[in-house]
């Protein structure tokens, strides 16, 4: 469908107003979806310049996706932002500052390799005293919000968990179900990599054999969401040759944000042809870890009991991007004496999306704060999220309310239930570290 033919479905109906994030913030027009469309109409016909309060605009956006649940038109939005933004960082050119922070982000946060090396930074300026002096002292005060953003968010890691490295087969207790594949991700790898973990124990437990190619890079979500293209078909190019080197039933993704955006694939090279079947058949192979578990059929591994309160936080890209809503919450519920309960205004977004808590941190933590108020209403002890940025912003939020709520990945609540090892969470890269499963081969991947 040409680009047009996607704004024009747009019928300003207004549906999506109360649905976004930054309109409630603002009740401005431009910063609601049906105004930020009139803009890219003005761009597309000429009408208006690319002018940093337009470019502005669309950076204000979350892309959380929550105007195309409430649109009854049908609008794409999720491609028009995307298609925008790319269209933003080619004719626009930024100031200084936000060129070299974006520049410094994008060279880091897609490269798990480099982000173990930043997490050998972050471990030694923890464990030195360094973090304490530096916040004590007040320091960060002088740093502009995006720096002081990041500083705040960066989790705590453990040598162990920069030095481990996933096993590249798990077997399937019992008869095998089904051959999967799964994909590492960068963050959730390298500073999550609990979640990785439990997935695969949990898919063994259930009968799968599962696979983790090797050499594993980014699935360019995070670079797509922020209109940089031809850097995210760079490393979905590199991502689809791995695993078409490794016959799987499925291609399992833990990670809503990238789950959405790996989905995609098919409709991003459509008009490549040397790539447009390979994506097509990369794409109609990918599962969110939930969905996939809920379809697979009778669970094989018993749940152990686990006595807690757990408030599930549907993360936009799960439940807006891929309408994946019931299925983390009946895995949670066959549980044994778990009670799961729902966020208030939980079709919200976190603040988080992505790299906006960066590029946009003011606005992010105004978002965040509504969220968070939402979560401390539920009274639970345990915070269940399938996006570890939704996770890593949330808890930031919390704790500068001198709130520490645990947080876990839905599937480490179930893993611990099928191991009977009590309730998950805490810090990323603290408390417990899971073993790799008995079943692993000796040889391992990055």
């Amino acid at each position: 469908m040409a680009e047009r033919d996607l704004v024009e479905d747009c019928v300003h109906c207004g549906f999506c107003l109360p649905h976004c994030p930054t309109y409630q913030s603002w009740g401005e027009e431009m910063d609601s979806p049906r105004g930020r469309i009139d803009l890219m109409r003005g761009l597309r016909e000429g009408k208006i310049p690319m002018t940093p309060t337009v470019a502005g605009h669309f950076d204000k956006c979350l892309g959380c996706l929550a105007c195309m649940t409430a649109c009854p038109s049908g609008v794409k939005y999720d491609v028009l932002i995307e298609e925008t933004r790319a269209k933003v960082e080619r004719t626009y050119r930024r100031p200084i500052g936000d060129r070299l922070f974006r520049g410094m982000v994008f060279s880091v946060f897609p490269h798990p390799r480099r982000l173990r090396v930043i997490g050998a930074l972050l471990l030694l300026y923890a464990r030195s005293g360094l973090r304490w002096l530096v916040r004590r002292s007040g320091i960060l005060r002088l740093l502009p919000a995006n720096l002081r953003q990041m500083e705040a968010l960066t989790p705590d890691v453990g040598w162990k968990e920069l030095t481990r490295a996933l096993p590249e087969r798990v077997a399937p207790a019992g008869p095998a179900r089904a051959r999967v594949g799964v994909v590492a991700g960068c963050v959730q790898r390298v500073f999550f990599p609990g979640v990785n973990d439990a997935t695969l124990r949990v898919l063994a437990a259930e009968g799968c054999e599962v696979l983790v190619p090797g050499g594993q890079g980014c699935c360019g979500a995070l670079s797509m969401h922020s209109g940089r293209d031809e850097e995210s078909l760079h490393f979905a190019r590199g991502l689809i040759e791995r695993f078409e080197r490794v016959p799987v039933d499925a291609i399992i993704i833990n990670s809503a944000g990238c789950g959405s955006h790996l989905k995609d694939y098919g409709r991003l090279f459509r008009s490549d042809p040397a790539w447009a079947d390979r994506a097509r058949a990369f794409s109609a192979k990918v599962k969110d870890v939930h969905e996939f578990l809920v379809a697979l059929g009778p669970p094989r591994a018993v749940r152990h009991p686990i006595q807690a309160r757990v408030a599930y936080h549907d993360a936009c890209h799960l439940a807006h991007g891929q309408r994946i809503r019931s299925q983390p919450r009946m895995l949670l519920r066959s549980i044994p004496e778990l009670e799961v309960v729902d966020v208030a205004d939980g079709e919200q977004c976190c603040g988080s999306a992505g790299t906006y808590n960066l590029f946009q941190p003011e606005s992010a933590d105004e978002v965040g704060e509504r969220k968070v108020a939402a979560v401390l209403r539920t009274r639970a002890e345990l915070l269940a999220s399938a996006n570890p940025g939704c996770t890593l912003h949330i808890q930031r939020l919390l704790k500068a309310r001198g709130t520490n709520l645990r947080a876990a990945h839905p599937v480490e609540i179930l893993d611990a239930s099928i191991r009977g090892v009590g309730l998950p969470g805490g810090e990323p890269g603290h408390g417990q570290v899971p073993s790799a499963p008995a079943s692993a081969p000796a040889t391992r991947t990055g």
